[in-house]
């Protein structure tokens, strides 16, 4: 390559799983080479150690090609993907790292795979400020740029969904990677009645912006072993994705309301699925957010996006010493301190594209508030309104079972000394309920507008903790606990605790178990959705309701078990 000016030019490798890839990127964004080799295992899934033997032959022959394009003189720096990945790719894209590094004298740096994903899809679209739903064979995560870090705000709680898809065409003898052939077989299924897919219903699992899929996974591999019923393989796969694809559409809707982001982005390599895009564009229609999707060589993994991150990072003062280049397979994106994006100016292109549509304004993801005149009352009548992403069948089946739950939850946890809106009417035919109305704020904005946690917010944060101890100790589960979903009402405008009323909302995901690992999960659907919107207050924000929390008949338990869960990284 001739160099007429001098621009740091930087080589990423990625190898984080089955994927080898080699890309060689410029300061400016310009993609010099970008090639990628998959491992693709004959009939089982994929082995690490035989993927990593796969990275060791592959990183000769992707760099013999990279330099028959771009002179190896040219090369200023080294990237490669430290984490989150399978131990053996890693150690040996680490080490193919290093050996480089050492051959060309330059230096090195370790970068994070997932951090990847989302610079080089807004390198490569119009994205600005995304909220990044990534999926991917070991991933998935809505990551959102909050306060100098990206923030998971949402994440599965067991397996990813490109795993669920490849180990359920695994059990049925579909190749590897199974998610293509899923939506091939998926475009077959035919309702007799209807043009469109044979639905069959399997699990839904949704906690707050989170998800579980091991549930969903369970149930198709039965459905499909299952030649009594009235289906094919066709309608299982249809099912699945549907299923699947519905929960990924809702959580990242619910965190667009949660985090106002004015653009959503699909990375990863499940983002290649025509139908997961399609529904996350119906969404972003209905919400007047912008929708982007990086071509189809750079959803994937891809040695280009691990080369722009290394220059971002190494431009704006981040070195990596040789002996920091271990690998770490649990390097959640929320783990690097993010030194390229300036915060005023991000906050800037936020505010300037968000125009949230007027029938928005105010409320969540599911559903319609209008106030009205009920027997004389002011009232508030909540439609869960039909989300055009869903198949009909199942649209109807989640807007009917949350409308009912949420009006026996509300009067069963007012039972407990909560403070919940009285229910007047439930009208299961529309999916309405009719409330008291509250005159009040979320706690979310409430505490925005509290510059300073004084004694009044402080005793406020007491008592959510309080609210969901009392949950806890009868085995409810809010499964929704956001800032969103608790109310603060104030009397005459007046600042002290005996004029504040918090209200706890919204019981459509709530249930009842005695599972004890549902409690640590409520609450750190709680701590990342404090962390999303309230990061500089944070720590005193939580401490002050673990402080509420301590009434728990488990306390000390329930906090073990956050700490466990939250070390599993089980978005691996």
């Amino acid at each position: 390559m001739n160099r007429k000016s001098k621009k740091l030019i930087c080589l990423g490798l990625e190898g984080t799983a089955e994927k080898t890839g080699v890309g060689i990127v410029t300061e400016d964004g310009e993609v010099l080479y970008n090639n990628t080799i998959i491992y693709k295992p004959p009939l089982q899934g994929i082995n690490p150690r035989e993927a990593a033997d796969h990275h060791a032959e592959t990183f000769i022959k992707l760099l013999k090609d990279a330099f028959n394009n771009v002179n190896p003189k040219d090369i200023d720096l080294v990237a490669f993907s430290q984490g989150p990945g399978l131990g053996p790719s890693l150690r040996v894209t680490a080490t193919a790292g290093r050996a480089l590094a050492l051959s060309l004298n330059k230096p090195i740096i370790g970068v994070n795979h997932c951090v990847g994903h989302v610079e080089i899809g807004k390198l490569t679209t119009p994205a600005k400020d995304p909220l990044t739903l990534y999926v991917s064979g070991g991933n998935t995560q809505i990551l959102a740029y909050v306060g100098n870090k990206y923030r998971v705000i949402g994440e599965t709680h067991d397996i990813a969904i490109g795993n669920c898809l490849d180990q359920f065409a695994r059990s049925c003898g579909l190749p590897h990677p199974g998610g293509v052939y899923i939506e091939q077989m998926a475009k077959k299924s035919k309702d007799n009645l209807e043009n469109r897919g044979n639905y069959l219903k399997l699990p839904y699992t949704i906690k707050g912006m989170d998800l579980s899929l091991s549930g969903l996974l369970t149930a198709a591999i039965k459905k499909s072993k299952d030649t009594s019923g009235n289906h094919t393989l066709e309608d299982v796969c249809y099912s699945l994705q549907e299923t699947a694809f519905a929960m990924l559409t809702e959580i990242t809707e619910r965190a667009l309301a949660h985090t106002n982001k004015s653009e959503v982005m699909l990375v990863g390599g499940v983002a290649a699925n025509d139908r997961l895009k399609e529904m996350l564009q119906k969404m972003c229609n209905e919400q007047n957010v912008d929708f982007y999707v990086p071509e189809k060589q750079y959803c994937g993994d891809n040695g280009a996006m691990i080369g722009w991150l290394g220059i971002l990072q190494y431009k704006n003062g981040k070195r990596t010493d040789l002996a920091d280049t271990k690998i770490m397979p649990n390097y959640r994106a929320d783990m690097v301190g993010v030194n390229w994006i300036n915060n005023e100016d991000n906050i800037k292109i936020n505010e300037a594209q968000r125009v949230i549509p007027e029938n928005l304004i105010g409320k969540g993801a599911e559903a319609d508030i209008e106030i009205i005149d009920y027997l004389g009352n002011k009232s508030i009548k909540k439609t869960r309104i039909v989300k055009g992403y869903r198949v009909n069948e199942l649209d109807i089946l989640i807007r009917q079972r949350r409308t009912v739950k949420e009006a026996r939850f509300l009067n069963n946890v007012k039972n407990l000394r909560i403070c919940t809106p009285t229910v007047y009417d439930i009208n299961k035919d529309e999916n309405s309920i009719i409330m008291e109305f509250i005159d009040g704020v979320s706690l979310k904005d409430y505490i925005l507008n509290n510059k300073c946690l004084n004694p009044d917010l402080k005793n406020l944060l007491i008592r959510v903790g309080e609210s969901i101890a009392k949950m806890h100790n009868e085995n409810i589960i809010h499964n929704d606990l956001t800032t969103s979903n608790f109310m603060v009402s104030q009397d005459n405008g007046l600042c002290n605790e005996s004029n504040i009323k918090l209200y706890v909302l919204d019981f459509g995901l709530a249930k009842y178990t005695d599972v004890f690992e549902d409690r640590a999960i409520d609450l750190i659907v709680l701590k990342k959705a404090l962390i999303s919107t309230h990061y500089k207050q944070f720590d005193e924000i939580w401490n002050n309701i673990l402080e509420g929390y301590k009434i728990s008949k488990d306390y000390d338990k329930t906090l073990k078990m956050i700490d466990k869960v939250e070390k599993k990284g089980r978005y691996l």
